[in-house]
């Protein structure tokens, strides 16, 4: 299935894809992926998650472009080396930068895909002894996680889930069918879609986002980029455990649901000056940061699909959008999806190496063009994506509504991010809140309304006392700590 000339083909137009998306400031990783869904309808289950895959493991990279040559990083991935990227470039040092991204990134790529292919069958079967107990508690943890991660004002994290409960309460109730905030609506009784509902959070708000910046645009800084590989091998011998502190910090972080790339390449570069022998040497363009977090967040990527193929709760907003299409192509995430179609899970696993390794020559050869790219006008490429966008979801359902829903979500996003309020913990909210309900009205009615039985079972009382100590533990720690630095400080501060 997967070396198919139609497999290989969409892997490599897919990739292309993911290299100009990432490559262009300010479209993300999670734009390319929601921009591809439309195209999928057409494909059989294994090309449509190919064109997923490689697009998002390009995008990620191809993000580090902008960021070395014009300080703008192409994702927000790439955002927490953009300055150490940018101070190199100045330093004539562009080429061991652009190099040091990509292969590194295609080395913690490898690590998470190896993660990935380890972890999964194993916590396969161990979730088969799940139940509809087991489940609530381990969706309820998802969320609680998905907020606390998200940001550091967890109070945004939770309105912006809240919101994203709201829409999921949206059509029949369980187990009743009574209508739900339809207002009357025949198309509301389905529920909100799902993927209008991402095309329009993470296209449409970009285009409005684009629509409304009036900064001028920025200039490259450098005529002609040399041979990127040079000194790369050095680099592996220098810092190998940096690689593997990266590669493994950003497939756990990947794994937690909310959290996703961005915030593994935030904890990796913090975790690589905290611990570097050169401190002093982070912010004037030294490479070792870029090395460790350009690892972690290309392992993030495989680390996210974990808990996505085997329990179907998203570990970041990327794989939110990719459980949409498994259930469209009725690969239905789960651990039985591990017993009824283990062909289609080890063509996944191949599909992840394979994006890797192509990601070194296809990458190279986006860093010989990247000039051009970067000079892609803005005003032409934006109606250009709104037209596709429309296109794209007007054929999900041949319904006018869910153009409706795609616009009015990118709107909500729009005004969210405008205002600092994280939009993975409403993603999420949609994604698990249906399941959230099912899970909880079985759970009761399997119980007669007992609600002991809810940690009457071992795996589901740890699971409840995990879910507890997040919610409690975490916040008071946190509260000791501000409490002892606001003790430094008065301490500190002269009398």
């Amino acid at each position: 299935m997967v070396f198919e000339p139609y497999t290989i083909a969409v892997m490599l137009g897919a990739s292309l894809f993911g290299l100009f998306v990432g490559a262009v400031p300010g479209l993300t990783a999670t734009m390319a992926t929601a921009l591809l869904v439309p195209v999928t309808f057409f494909m059989p289950p294994i090309p449509a998650i190919a064109a997923m895959v490689t697009a998002t493991a390009m995008a990620i990279f191809s993000g580090d472009i902008p960021g070395c040559l014009l300080r703008i990083p192409g994702t927000p991935a790439s955002a927490a080396y953009t300055d150490e990227a940018f101070a190199m470039t100045r330093k004539g040092e562009a080429e061991l930068a652009l190099g040091a991204g990509l292969v590194f990134s295609a080395v913690g790529g490898l690590f998470g895909t190896v993660a990935l292919i380890v972890a999964a069958p194993a916590l396969a079967e161990f979730a088969l002894n799940f139940s509809s107990f087991e489940y609530f508690w381990l969706v309820l943890l998802g969320l609680t996680c998905a907020v606390l991660i998200t940001g550091d004002q967890p109070l945004k994290g939770v309105v912006t889930l809240l919101l994203g409960l709201l829409v999921a309460c949206v059509g029949l109730g369980n187990p009743a069918g009574f209508p739900r905030f339809t207002f009357g609506n025949a198309e509301m009784t389905g529920g909100i879609g799902m993927i209008p509902m991402m095309i329009g959070m993470f296209a449409i708000s970009e285009v409005i986002r684009y629509v409304v910046d009036t900064s001028p645009p920025a200039e490259v800084v450098v005529d002609k980029v040399g041979n990127v590989m040079r000194g790369q091998w050095a680099l592996a011998k220098k810092y190998p455990v940096q690689i593997l502190r990266g590669s493994t910090l950003g497939t756990a972080v990947g794994a937690l649901p909310g959290a996703g790339a961005d915030i593994a390449a935030w904890m990796s570069y913090a975790m690589s000056k905290r611990f570097s022998k050169e401190p002093e040497k982070f912010g004037t363009g030294h490479v070792e940061g870029i090395v460790e977090s350009g690892a972690a967040n290309n392992s993030a990527l495989a680390g996210a699909w974990i808990p996505a193929l085997v329990f179907g709760i998203p570990g970041d907003s990327i794989t939110a959008i990719v459980i949409g299409v498994l259930y469209m192509k009725n690969m239905n995430p789960g651990p039985t999806l591990f017993t009824t179609n283990p062909q289609n899970i080890y063509a996944v696993f191949l599909l992840f190496i394979i994006a890797n390794i192509i990601m070194v020559p296809l990458g190279l050869l986006c860093i010989k063009v990247a000039k051009r790219i970067l000079r892609v006008p803005r005003n032409v490429l934006m109606p250009l994506i709104l037209l596709f966008c429309i296109v794209g979801t007007f054929a999900i359902n041949n319904t006018p509504f869910d153009v409706a829903v795609m616009l009015v979500a990118g709107v909500v996003a729009y005004v969210l991010e405008a205002n600092r309020y994280p939009i993975a913990p409403a993603i999420l909210g949609v994604v698990l809140g249906g399941m959230l309900e099912e899970n909880f009205i079985t759970s009761m009615i399997k119980s007669e309304g007992d609600l002991s039985a809810f940690v009457g079972r071992p795996i589901a009382a740890g699971l409840a006392a995990l879910t507890f100590l997040v919610w409690f533990a975490l916040p008071l720690l946190r509260a000791l700590r501000s409490r002892r630095q606001a003790a430094l400080r008065s301490s500190a501060s002269p009398r």
